[in-house]
């Protein structure tokens, strides 16, 4: 039996910083969606537990303990064995949760694939303060570390383009050059349609966005170019960066000016999607 699963995009629409705690972990207050699109993993019994990673984006992924996958895997104890393929489609460490989608995905697969109990909800948090939200694969409002996870009104028909520009921003370097660590929260999610949507959002913020764009420039290039193209109704980077994205009210138009993007910018990726909403 071989079990399969999606390990969606995940993307910050915004993300306030509104507190930094005694113990160094900061308090975040996030509209969190997911995208159609994402890395693709397998899973096999076997008598052992194995990792292997292929796809286009796979250079660079560690297939050892650093790889979220098998420390998912390894929650269920030491005795339980399985072949697990991760084929990338995301670029790793972009600000999208690549990772964590990816041990989120290797959790319920995993489950589903021994018969077992998924672990403890603390176990999974201590993983990654990411992972409660990609458990979930749905829109969500993210407060806290990541525990403290709600519902948000239904979102409109929308798609997006990811942009990463291939350059690295260390996620302790955003957070250490904040200028303010205690920020107002989001405004309450309300929205009836896509133009109040889109409204509300331009409202919000991604407080990491400035000193993620002090630190790597191209972040600035990439929220230009997005913002440039007609049918951009906004633009704005993802958690940490680099990756940024743009809304589209119609997939048509996003998958236009993903292919104009794309030609312009060949040393970007580059990716269209529609966003999952259940």
């Amino acid at each position: 039996m071989t079990i399969t699963r999606l390990a969606p995009a995940k993307l910050n629409l915004a993300l306030h910083v509104t507190d930094r705690r005694a113990n160094g972990y900061h308090d975040l207050d996030s509209l969190v969606v997911f995208a159609d699109f994402g890395d693709q993993l397998a899973f096999e019994g076997a008598d052992g537990l194995t990792l292997q990673v292929d796809g286009p984006l796979a250079v660079g992924v560690p297939m050892d303990d650093r790889n979220l996958v098998l420390r998912a895997a390894a929650l269920f104890g030491a005795a339980k064995g399985a072949a697990i393929s991760l084929t990338k489609h995301l670029p790793h460490a972009a600000g999208i949760g690549g990772g964590s989608s990816d041990a989120a995905a290797a959790l319920t697969g995993l489950a589903e694939l021994w018969g077992s109990d998924l672990p403890h909800d603390e176990a999974i948090l201590a993983l990654g303060a990411d992972l409660p939200v990609c458990m979930a694969a749905r829109p969500t409002r993210m407060r806290g570390i990541g525990e403290d996870l709600a519902e948000v009104p239904r979102l409109p028909q929308m798609s997006v383009i990811m942009v990463n520009p291939g350059v690295s921003v260390p996620t302790g370097q955003v957070f250490g050059a904040l200028s303010d660590l205690q920020n107002p929260p989001m405004s309450p999610p309300i929205w009836q349609d896509f133009g109040s949507f889109i409204h509300w959002l331009a409202q919000q913020r991604n407080d990491l966005e400035a000193p993620a764009r002090g630190i790597a420039p191209e972040i600035s290039d990439v929220i230009d170019a997005l913002e440039a193209e007609p049918d951009c109704a906004l633009a704005r980077m993802s958690g940490s960066g680099a990756t940024c994205f743009g809304v589209f009210e119609q997939a048509s138009s996003a998958a236009l000016a993903a292919a104009r993007l794309s030609a312009d910018h060949p040393n970007w990726w580059v990716q269209a999607a529609g966003l999952l909403k259940a």
